[in-house]
């Protein structure tokens, strides 16, 4: 059986009343110098299997002729198997040799004794700090939820006092045997044996980024545990996370671009007419996925006189950019006006301005058209190092081999990026960029004028 003493697991077990004599010993208590409660049941069963071993031979041995001093043996095995240092209670505990006298016990009055603080379980962070924080937006939490599951699911619950280096390490190095595929799928089985399963079949495991994503969501709760003094410091920073399988994402080629948008399209969750609209506005405008999914009618707006898409946190759904530096506007490329973006404003039902697209039980919008595109690349043959995300890759490679007179800080503005020339000028001094600056910067992404069919709205 066990039982916590402060931040610590114990075992616990009675001894049988015809044994108590023999063994001086009512019942066992060991410590588990654990807090962690998985670990604390395996020593726990290991420890009640060697105690009913034990019983069993003082059973035995109080049978035969020798048996003082055969028990003396058992005694001394008994005393090997009890922890060094016992807890206070445990003293009291130990059994008085049968043989002696008994006091008869004397009614005291008890002194009442201060309660005991709770630890700070990582449930009860996670809740507090996470869950419950009006500050914390809702990509915030299930992302943060996500990573918290799979500590507890490979450890349990245990008090963030006591995690420490071991357990991120051990965290770290579990996160990178997982198959990439985790979670996209429903399993019955243990973390250990999903880990099992992808060395055996020789799958895919998660990338660095996605164990990096895990690991900073738990150390970004241990940062606000740190400054409330509740740990003594952060194991979830400093570590390396490259194991080998990264894959480096590239632009598109011309061939690759025309194989895609020229593909015969299968997907019955996603409307045709949606997937090729999505991919026409991240080749004209570099913009994510979902920034694209999640644009509202009145993101698109007339700023100084030219048409923009408005980048920014949607407060009735908790949707929020990337960055603070992905709040920003981009104007509309002359080709997608001529495509006829502008008149979805008034032909598309609903808030949105991309129709067609449903939201996930996770509250991702656009999370089924990923998946389509995803299977769609797959089946065309396009090489691992191509993504949804190559269309940034591509638009940022055209505008830096542009024109002379776009600057360098005008790209990063568009994009969404912090400013990658960091001159007092920019960093102190540049308040705002022009939107006709940044028109002529997205007027400078060009293709082939095959490159895309002609979309029918």
């Amino acid at each position: 059986m066990l039982r916590v003493r402060g931040t610590t697991y114990h075992f616990r077990r009675i001894v049988p009343p015809a044994l108590r004599a023999a063994l001086n010993r009512r019942e066992i208590w060991i410590s588990l110098k654990t807090g962690y409660q998985n670990e604390a049941r395996k020593k726990a069963s290991l420890l009640h299997a060697r105690t009913t071993e034990l019983f069993s031979q003082a059973n035995l041995v109080l049978s035969e002729p020798d048996a003082l001093s055969r028990l003396e043996g058992l005694r001394v095995s008994l005393r090997d198997l009890q922890s060094v240092n016992h807890p206070s209670s445990a003293q009291e505990t130990e059994a008085v040799p049968f043989a002696a006298a008994m006091p008869k016990p004397r009614t005291m009055k008890k002194t009442a004794k201060a309660p005991k603080a709770t630890p700070l379980m990582l449930s009860g962070a996670f809740k507090h700090f996470v869950l419950d924080s009006p500050r914390a937006s809702a990509d915030t939490k299930k992302a943060t939820q996500r990573a918290v599951d799979l500590f507890l699911q490979a450890f349990g619950d245990a008090p963030v006092s006591i995690i420490g280096g071991e357990k991120a390490g051990a965290f770290r190095d579990l996160l990178f045997s997982l198959p990439a595929s985790l979670g996209k799928r429903k399993s019955s089985l243990t973390l250990e044996e999903e880990a099992q399963r992808a060395r055996e079949g020789g799958l895919p495991t998660l990338s660095g980024k996605s164990v990096k994503n895990h690991m900073m969501r738990l150390s970004a709760l241990w940062n606000q545990l740190h400054q409330r003094e509740l740990v003594t410091r952060n194991p979830w920073t400093g570590w390396n996370f490259e194991n080998g399988q990264k894959t480096v994402r590239r632009s598109w080629t011309t061939k690759e671009l025309a194989l895609l948008t020229f593909a015969s399209w299968h997907s019955t969750s996603v409307p045709e007419q949606t997937f090729r609209l999505v991919i026409l506005i991240a080749a004209y405008s570099r913009m994510r996925l979902g920034e694209i999914c999640t644009l509202r009618k009145e993101d698109l707006q007339s700023v100084d006189g030219i048409p923009c898409f408005l980048i920014r946190a949607h407060s009735e759904t908790g949707w929020a950019p990337k960055t603070e530096a992905g709040t920003r506007t981009v104007p509309v490329h002359s080709k997608l006006i001529e495509a006829g973006i502008l008149t979805l404003k008034d032909t598309t039902d609903g808030p949105y301005l991309v129709p067609g697209l449903e939201t996930s039980k996770q509250g991702v919008r656009g999370a089924a058209l990923g998946r389509a595109f995803s299977l769609l690349k797959t089946r065309i043959g396009l090489p691992a190092e191509i993504t949804f995300h190559s269309f940034r890759h591509t638009v940022s490679t055209q505008l830096r081999n542009a024109d002379a007179n776009i600057r360098e800080v005008w790209i990063d503005r568009l994009l969404g990026h912090e400013a990658t020339h960091k001159s007092q000028g920019t960093t102190t001094y540049l308040t705002g960029i022009s939107t006709a600056n940044l028109s002529q910067t997205i007027e400078a992404i060009s293709y082939p004028e095959t490159a895309f069919k002609k979309i029918p709205f």
